[in-house]
Order: structure tokens, then sequence, then C-alpha cells
């Protein structure tokens, strides 16, 4: 296969195409020129795939890994087993069991087909969480994944994936690309049942409520974290495939707000005055995550554009459609 860059035609596979990320990330390609399959267990939820072809594999199954890479230039390997942090805490086994497979299954099946760029879609779920037990947290540096300490499931995966990506690029030739996200958001991802992620639920949460009325918080609104929109992240991505760079790269932003914060500017938008209410049994995750984008910045000459306010607005108004379509709005 050619190392034609992302566009003119380019023959691409984007797996986890009905989820969030891979959706916004197929839709980006598309309009670039480049030829897409789009590969998942389901469509997507919200509105058709941008797909030229869109199959439904289970990615647990090597040759169905071997039927989704066929006769394509690159790879995206966005499918995952995952959710927000309370999915994740409480599925650690499932979780492990099938991202594994999908991940080993891909990496295999790309190697055979004879593909020559491949990427994974990591996660700041590597990081080791003695690095992360203060709310004024330093910014990850991609280094400080070692000595390692991940997130006990999902983030254990993620960094063995990684390494195995490493040793297909050093024993194989295949060019591999490693990206750690930093807490994606954005319209078209899931806003409940337990699998959205911290910007989606509360945007669902303070649409929801009554004004002059109470939102729920997971834990006691100081942990820290940084939030990336979706348009940012899919440019990153795409131009890190372009690139010769083949080591982990975080991806998102830098900017170190509280949940406390984050709940204060979604109620804004929303024109809302609300009572933050603390439930400290629920999973909180680290205490603090922040991104170090220093290597970022260098490697690919670009740094997001979206600000926080900016994306949550669009995310808020989207969701917010939602619920008053499906008649879960109050009168």
């Amino acid at each position: 296969m050619s190392e034609s860059r992302s566009g003119n035609g380019t023959r691409i596979l984007v797996t986890g195409a009905g989820g969030f990320i891979g959706h916004h990330l197929t839709a980006y390609l598309a309009g670039r020129g480049c030829w897409v399959r789009g590969v998942d267990i389901k469509p997507p939820e919200y509105e058709p795939t941008a797909a030229h072809e869109f199959e439904f594999l289970d990615l647990r199954r090597r040759a169905d890994c071997l039927q989704a890479t066929r006769n394509v230039d690159q790879v995206y390997n966005l499918a995952a087993n995952m959710g927000g942090i309370g999915f994740i805490e409480a599925n650690k086994a499932v979780v492990m069991h099938d991202n594994t497979l999908i991940n080993m299954n891909m990496l295999e099946a790309v190697r055979l087909n004879g593909i020559k760029k491949y990427l994974y879609s990591s996660s700041a779920c590597v990081y080791p969480g003695y690095l992360q037990k203060s709310a004024e947290v330093s910014p990850l540096r991609e280094s400080d994944a070692y000595p390692a300490d991940p997130e006990d499931g999902y983030g254990w995966e993620k960094l063995f994936t990684e390494r195995q990506c490493r040793h297909y690029h050093e024993d194989y030739g295949l060019s591999t690309y490693v990206v750690r996200f930093h807490n994606i958001f954005g319209p078209l991802g899931t806003y409940d049942g337990g699998r959205e992620k911290s910007p989606a639920a509360i945007c669902r949460k303070v649409a929801q409520a009554s004004n002059d009325g109470e939102i729920e918080i997971w834990g006691d609104g100081k942990q820290t974290r940084s939030y990336c929109y979706v348009s940012d992240c899919v440019d990153g991505i795409v131009r890190l495939m372009d690139s010769d760079y083949h080591q982990p790269l975080n991806l998102g932003q830098d900017r170190l707000v509280t949940i406390d914060d984050l709940v204060d500017v979604v109620s804004a938008i929303a024109g809302k005055r609300l009572r933050k209410r603390y439930d400290l049994t629920k999973p909180q995750g680290v205490r603090g995550r922040n991104a170090d984008l220093t290597l970022m910045k260098k490697t690919l000459g670009w740094e997001p554009r979206v600000s926080l306010e900016e994306g949550l607005v669009k995310t808020y108004r989207w969701i917010a459609r939602q619920l008053e379509q499906n008649g879960r709005l109050k009168q």
C-alpha cells in the first residue's frame, strides 16, 4: 500500500465509526476527498455516516478484522468498549477483554494485509495515579507514563497496546501512530445511559434542571480536568497521521478547570441559576489531570483552536435539542 497523505482519494478505514470521535473523523476525512470505509458493531446513533462504505463487524474476531482492513491505505483504529468513569470502573474485566482482543487482532490484520500506516487511539488514562492526586496537578508529559500506574483496567489495556504498537513498528516496519486523548467532547456524543463523559452529563443535567433548581455533581466539584472540542481532536489526529512521529502524543487542551467551573459555564449558557448537590459516593477518577502540549505543538506545528466556552455552547445546544425532541425537558 502507498504512503500517500490523508486526502486525494486515499483509501482509509475508520473503526469505531459508529461512535462519537469515529463518526466525526469519518466526516472530516470524507470531506478531504478520502475514500472511507467505516466499521462498527452499530451505526452512528444521531445522523447517517459520511462513509462511502459501512460494515457491521465484530473486531474481537480476527476474521472480521481481516475483512475490515482489506484494500485500504491507512487505518484509524478508534474501536473500543468504553465510556465515562462510572462505566469503566464498573466493567474492568469486560473492557480489558474486549479491547485487548480488538487491538491485537487489528494490529495483526493490518500487518497481514500489508497496510503501512496505523493510528491507535490511546487515552490520558495511561498516566500514573501517583501524579494525579492533587487538583493543582502538573501538566502530564508523554514521558510521565512510566513508571507505570495507569487507570485500573481501561488504562492498563491502553498502555499495553501502546507498547505493542511500538513493537510492531520496530519488528515489522509498520508505521504506527499513538494519540493520547484528553477528555474529548462535542455534539453527536453519548449524553446519557451511563457511558457519557462529564461535559455531556453536565449539559444533560443542566438542560433538565428547573431554573433556580438543583444539579447533582459526582464528587466535591473540586476535581480538575482539561477538555478538547471534537473538531480540534479530529484535526489533530489527521495531522499526526500525516507526520513522521511514531511515539505516543498528547492531544487535548491545557486549560485546567474544576468540575464546579464546568457546571458554572454550562449553567451560564443555559441562563440558569442552579444549586450544587455533591455526591461523594459516586466514581470521581483521579483528583486532577491536565495535558502538557509542548511536544504536540512542536511535532504538529499546530494547537487546538476552539475554546471551552465555544465548544460547550455547541454541545449544550445540541443536547438540549435532543432532549426536547424526545420529550425529556421540563415544561
